[in-house]
């Protein structure tokens, strides 16, 4: 079955760096989607940024510019490379992927609601981000 393990979490200052990793096992779709979410305590689940199986990138505008999703497919490891990091970054960030071998991913803006696109979570890596 597929398996999604996240790991790269942790504590930092703002204007910090984290890059988190999401480990795929059973991923073997030629045509994905995947991608990062968020959740802050008290508020709903939101897309961060996300990537097909043509490297296409998306992301949410409050990351834009400061987050990078991206992926080794040899490696079967998605990546989220955050910089600048900001108090409210602040969250528990899940990987996610499609499973129903769609070559496209949803659009991440929070009025759509993209978290019922994905079919496949990860556990959660927590990111705290001080001021």
């Amino acid at each position: 079955q597929v398996q999604l393990v996240e790991s790269g979490g942790g504590s930092v200052q703002a204007g910090g760096s984290l890059r988190l990793s999401c480990a795929a096992s059973g991923y073997t779709y030629s045509n994905y989607c995947m991608g990062w979410f968020r959740q802050a305590p008290g508020k709903e689940r939101e897309g961060v940024a996300a990537i097909d199986s043509d490297d296409t990138t998306s992301y949410a505008d409050s990351v834009k510019g400061r987050f990078t999703i991206s992926q080794d497919n040899a490696k079967n490891t998605l990546y989220l490379q955050m910089n600048s990091l900001k108090p409210e970054d602040t969250a528990m960030y899940y990987c996610a992927a499609d499973g129903l071998g769609r070559a496209h991913c949803p659009p991440l803006a929070p009025s759509y609601g993209s978290t019922w696109w994905f079919q496949y979570w990860g556990q959660g890596t927590q990111v705290t981000v001080s001021s």
